[in-house]
């Protein structure tokens, strides 16, 4: 099967009773037109998304994504996705494309059209980018301030920040101001000095011998290859904490990395200017763990 592959869903009720979801499906060319002009994910934005790596043939992570999805679309009052059809979709998909590699496959739910009211629904598949240079060799960071301090998702719910939206505009120019400042990446900050997430990653911090991410919650999305990461450190009977983490700490710590799923683990190796501590054999480490993942 060539790439890029697209699959269009029609979405079943969460509630539904049916088991065969083959008829609810189907694959489309990924050149050709397939949404329409008053669809509300390319209008404004309104919808969910994940993205899950799929390494030599297997999909990693597959259930905390469709959990954090369901998660999403609750935040957002969107209908809940059927988990039993998302899988049907994306075990189609897999059979279907090429075995080995790394794939980055994208599934989407949207509200719909603007009469709609049924929502749409969509996979699409490419090769992933070329992530090892900056396996190995990592990446600068800058960090920036998100503009909202600690705990404004439980004050001001309405503002989704616990939701993986399609509304990534902030986040990209996130990322053109990283590169403005010289730097690769960035990590947002609270405007009262916490540490929260990268646009596209979970934040991953050495720091007086245990590994620490910045606790999830209403601000900041549950990264799944953070928790896959986590697992891992804790099979080899290290410590692991989520908690509140300050920009001091993340200043001060041992080694820092930025994790996703599709780039993986890479090492913040500069931060505002000023170099970094990092440790390259446990990247290295930790991206043959992930890249081993079978589930």
């Amino acid at each position: 099967m060539s790439l890029p592959f697209t699959l269009l869903i029609d979405p079943v009720p969460v509630d539904s009773d049916q088991k065969d979801f083959r008829d609810t499906f189907h694959e489309t060319d990924s050149a050709a037109p397939a949404l329409r002009v008053d669809e509300l994910s390319t209008q404004r934005g309104d919808g969910v998304f994940e993205t899950l790596s799929v390494v030599d043939g297997h999909p990693q992570q597959l259930e905390p994504h469709i959990s954090r999805l369901s998660n999403s679309a609750k935040i957002c009052d969107l209908p809940l996705p059927n988990a039993h059809q998302w899988r049907a979709a994306i075990a189609y998909t897999v059979a279907r494309l090429p075995q080995q590699g790394e794939l980055a496959l994208k599934f989407v739910l949207s509200r719909g059209v603007e009469s709609g009211p049924a929502p749409t629904a969509w996979l699409h598949v490419t090769r992933a980018a070329d992530f090892s240079s900056v396996r190995e060799n990592g990446v600068r960071v800058v960090t920036l301030d998100r503009g909202y301090p600690r705990g404004a998702a439980e004050r001001a719910p309405w503002l989704l920040m616990g939701a993986k939206t399609l509304s990534y505009a902030t986040n990209m120019a996130a990322l053109r101001e990283a590169k403005r400042r010289g730097a690769d990446d960035t990590i947002f900050l609270t405007t009262d000095g916490y540490v929260m997430e990268g646009p596209t990653s979970s934040v991953i911090l050495c720091s007086g011998g245990a590994y620490v991410t910045p606790a999830p919650g209403g601000a900041i999305l549950h990264g799944t290859t953070q928790q896959s990461i986590f697992e891992y450190m804790r099979d080899r009977g290290q410590p692991v904490e989520y908690r509140d983490v300050t920009v001091g700490e993340l200043r001060d710590a041992d080694a820092a990395w930025l994790v996703s799923s599709v780039r993986l683990a890479v090492a913040v190796t500069a931060l505002d200017g000023e170099p970094m501590r990092t440790d390259q054999r446990l990247t290295s480490e930790l991206n043959a763990y992930l890249l081993a993942r079978t589930a």
